[in-house]
């Protein structure tokens, strides 16, 4: 029994379809080929593990007081050892790197968001849509964003952290929209898009459905690599007393607290120092990896 052309083109098809991997796979693959993205996964994982589960394992919260125990080293009751309130360094670096991680993983989403949807629409319709875009972005690029989120850090206290997040968020997302309003102007006159417009489909739809997944390489990499850079933000912010609020804590006011008494109780400051380069670092790690992952071309230049 022969098949026909047809047939042996659709087998054919189907067996590649079947067999070929999917480009998520690809780019998996070769993330964790790479020492860096291996070594930057494990870590950051480590740190997820340590910040959420840590405290399990610990008799002491972040807010519990042991007053017979002020400024103690480290020691098999205080594993971190003591601040000069009585409180528990493990307790307090665990409860304080759980706050950063999860405003910087929240910043991060939300500007990487903001910069999709602002540079796409921006780029495909063009006209006085681009132009108003272009002003709102060109206007956040020039405002002082450190001494706005100054001004406004009454505002977050009372446990109103979400607030702080969105405002960190609002001033981390400009510069990435610019590229990806270039990038949509060239990726609107291929052929696919083309195609979807003469066929009816609506602009938002075809920039949801096709702009913006095309562009998942860039905003996947600018998503991770925006993780960093709200923690450090976050970071310099609260150290100065202008972003998470007590009696909440995060790495900024723990570093600043620690900061005043780091020469003589090195426990109280080096700690959290030491859990913030190195969770900054794996985010780096991991935010270099999946750049080569997704465009493997960009290591081998690098490499000449």
């Amino acid at each position: 029994m022969t098949l026909s052309d047809e047939e042996l083109a659709e087998e054919l098809t189907d067996g590649t379809a079947a067999t070929a991997p999917s480009r998520l796979r690809v780019v998996a693959g070769r993330f964790f080929r790479s020492s860096q993205g291996r070594i930057g996964f494990a870590v950051l994982a480590a740190m997820f593990l340590l910040a959420f589960a840590g405290p399990i394992f610990s008799r002491w919260t972040y807010t519990d007081k042991d007053f017979t125990a002020f400024m103690q080293p480290p020691s098999a009751t205080h594993w971190f050892g003591t601040l000069q309130t009585g409180a528990d360094v493990y307790a307090v670096t665990l409860r304080g790197m759980q706050k950063s991680l999860v405003v910087g993983l929240l910043a991060a989403l939300i500007s990487t968001a903001l910069s999709a949807v602002v540079g796409a629409f921006g780029g495909y319709f063009l006209g006085w849509t681009d132009r108003t875009l272009n002003w709102v972005t060109d206007l956040l690029l020039v405002l002082p964003g450190f001494l706005i989120l100054a001004i406004m850090s009454p505002l977050f206290e009372t446990g109103q952290w979400p607030l702080f997040v969105v405002m960190l968020a609002l001033f981390l997302w400009m510069v990435t929209s610019k590229i990806v309003r270039g990038m949509t102007i060239s990726l609107k006159e291929r052929e696919f898009i083309q195609a979807a417009r003469f066929m009816g489909v609506s602009p938002v739809r075809i920039i949801f459905r096709h702009v913006i997944p095309n562009l998942s390489s860039l905003l996947i990499v600018d998503a991770t690599l925006n993780v960093s850079s709200a923690i450090l933000t976050e970071t310099s912010l609260s150290y100065f007393g202008f972003g998470i609020q007590p009696p909440d804590v995060s790495f900024g006011t723990l570093i600043a607290d620690g900061s005043r008494t780091a020469v003589y109780a090195p426990w109280t400051f080096w700690f959290v120092a030491g859990l913030l380069v190195v969770t900054v670092l794996a985010v780096n790690l991991m935010g270099d990896a999946l750049r080569d992952a997704f465009d493997p071309s960009a290591s081998r230049r690098r490499r000449r």
